[in-house]
């Protein structure tokens, strides 16, 4: 006998949640290094290294579906007669806010991507987007203020790609711009010292004048790219009698550790979450001083292990220095205790009884902590997957 439309709806929502709730949860994003995976092909090697003077190799690692659009040696001797500063903002158009693997780009339609460009915020709204589009069984690359005489660059090969996490695309030139080709004018004399006293900062910036190993570190990367961040005057009162019992070393360390050798902004703070390099890296061997930037709407918070800050205020933000101040004074986990997650609240007693007379409890209590790790993470995916098979069914009765 031929079923109701509304039982087929019923039997058809069911089996879909049973496979929804018990699906297995999706693997996490792998991050991929772009210098490693350029390093691999010579012919890449001045695109490769001027992706790394520039800083964007950073940028990019930090982004987790991302197309780069690579540009041969003999292409790369265009940017030659440009600043660091032009060449950075010319090779950020050459990496696509978005996954662009050969078969999406060959059978996709025409269409205009963001790029690093747009996301630094120095962009205009036309100049920061791509426009890729198909003629002639060709894949090309062009700007909406590409000068007139310029070609489009064009497609020529993958060169590496995972999917949808990121694809690296050889393209047979420089993508031309007329705003990111635009002479950037020299950073203006910055007295660091007097910039942090007058704004938020005066404890810090007394701190750091005092330590000459340290100063002299900030002060002359400044021009180049730094991203400081300084902890307001309470925070420094706050943090003193810890700061006093340091030795020289760790002094310098963790007011280095403030410090980012990169520039950024505030839209690329809050555009991206992941781990830092500090100053205090490159200045200890061995030794990581990293700490995790997280990003919640036009919130920031900066997470060491040790201790949360928070970014209250943009002291200064002039490229290449971004000045922010903090909520908290960072302490590493190289010198500082890590402060564990609180462990969940034991389960009542009556609960437990209850359990096991119903033989929800096999009486076992030495569970590894990876596993218990592992059914705590998965919880939360868990429960997310059975409200949504919940969802799936409740929408199919209301059609009975």
């Amino acid at each position: 006998m031929a079923r109701s439309r509304p039982a087929i709806l019923l039997s058809f929502a069911l089996a879909t949640a049973a496979i929804m709730a018990f699906a297995p949860a999706p693997a996490a994003a792998t991050k991929y290094n772009i210098t490693k995976i350029l390093a691999q092909y010579k012919e890449f090697s001045k695109f490769n290294a001027m992706l790394s003077a520039t800083r964007l190799a950073n940028d990019i690692n930090r982004r987790q579906t991302i197309t780069v659009l690579a540009v041969d040696n003999a292409g790369m001797a265009a940017l030659d007669h440009y600043s660091k500063q032009t060449q950075r903002h010319i090779l950020s158009l050459h990496v696509l806010v978005d996954y662009y693997g050969e078969k999406k780009l060959k059978k996709g339609g025409n269409t205009a991507s963001s790029t690093l460009f747009m996301t630094s915020g120095i962009a205009s709204e036309s100049s920061g987007y791509v426009n890729i589009t198909h003629k002639s069984g060709k894949v090309n690359f062009q700007t909406d203020d590409a000068d007139d005489s310029s070609k489009p660059s064009q497609y020529v090969k993958s060169i590496k790609e995972y999917p949808y996490d990121i694809a690296v695309l050889q393209v047979s030139s420089i993508i031309s711009s007329a705003e990111a080709e635009a002479p950037v004018p020299p950073p203006a004399p910055v007295d660091l010292v007097e910039l942090l006293s007058k704004k938020y900062c005066k404890s810090f910036a007394d701190l750091l004048s005092a330590n000459a190993e340290a100063f002299r570190a900030v002060n002359e990367t400044k021009d180049e790219a730094l991203t400081l961040f300084c902890p307001v005057d309470a925070a420094v009162a706050a943090f003193a009698p810890k700061f006093k019992n340091l030795t020289a070393k760790a002094k310098t360390a963790i007011l280095l550790y403030h410090a980012l050798p990169d520039y950024y902004s505030m839209q690329m703070l809050q555009g991206n979450s992941g781990a830092v390099t500090t100053m205090a890296t490159t200045s200890e061997a061995k030794k990581d001083y990293s700490y995790d930037v997280e990003s919640s709407g036009k919130s920031v918070t900066l997470r060491t292990k040790v201790v949360a800050s928070a970014v209250t205020v943009t002291v200064d933000d002039s490229e290449p220095l971004a000045v922010y101040a903090v909520s908290k004074f960072l302490q590493p986990k190289e010198l500082f205790k890590v402060v564990e997650a609180p462990a969940p609240a034991p389960e009542p007693a009556s609960k437990k009884k209850g359990k096991a007379a119903d033989g929800g409890d096999d009486g076992s209590s030495d569970d590894s902590g990876s596993d218990t790790a592992d059914k705590g993470a998965a919880a939360p995916q868990v429960l997310k997957r059975w409200v949504a098979a919940a969802a799936t069914v409740a929408a199919a009765l209301a059609l009975m």
